[in-house]
């Protein structure tokens, strides 16, 4: 698996993917407050796949669910993708939800590359790049590559990405 803190870079690249698709289709609402609800959505959602395993409502806090299956199962957080993605242009809401899918499976993207790999239909499957903690960069500058890609195609398809960071610098 990746590290805590890969998780948390990559659950940010997700957050700022998931907001600019909810911008894009329209759900911004009042300062933007569906926009950034999908962004903490995709921040957390980075996470959820190791926090729903443990057992939050016992003392000892142990895990209720072994780690990497249920809550690790690709075809879950496709699905919760899939749907919240269609529902988006019917309820705001639909832009949290996709917001946290989108940080779920940022979160299996990131575990993917290790040995023990991801459940993403029935068996295990894995890239066997590296081994668990290492590579953490390669994998948050690929999330933080595919963040850039959509902001500059996707919610600012008319402004140069290159410009604007030269403005911001």
């Amino acid at each position: 698996m990746a590290s805590s803190k890969a998780h948390h870079a990559t659950g940010w690249a997700a957050g700022v993917i998931a907001a600019a698709l909810a911008a894009r289709h329209g759900w911004q609402g009042p300062f933007h407050v569906w926009a950034w609800l999908a962004f903490v959505a995709g921040v957390a959602g980075a996470t959820a796949p190791d926090w729903l395993e443990v057992a939050w409502w016992s003392r000892h806090k142990r895990l209720w669910i072994t780690h990497r299956t249920a809550t690790h199962w690709g075809i879950g957080w496709l699905a919760a993708l899939f749907v919240s993605w269609h529902m988006m242009p019917h309820h705001p809401a639909a832009a949290v939800a996709f917001g946290f899918a989108c940080g779920g499976v940022m979160h299996l993207l990131a575990d993917w590359p290790n040995p023990l790999g991801v459940p993403w239909i029935l068996g295990r499957h894995s890239l066997k790049l590296w081994n668990s903690g290492h590579c953490d960069l390669i994998v948050v500058a690929a999330s933080w590559v595919g963040a850039w890609f959509v902001v500059s195609h996707v919610w600012m398809p008319a402004a140069a990405p290159l410009t604007l960071l030269r403005q911001l610098l």
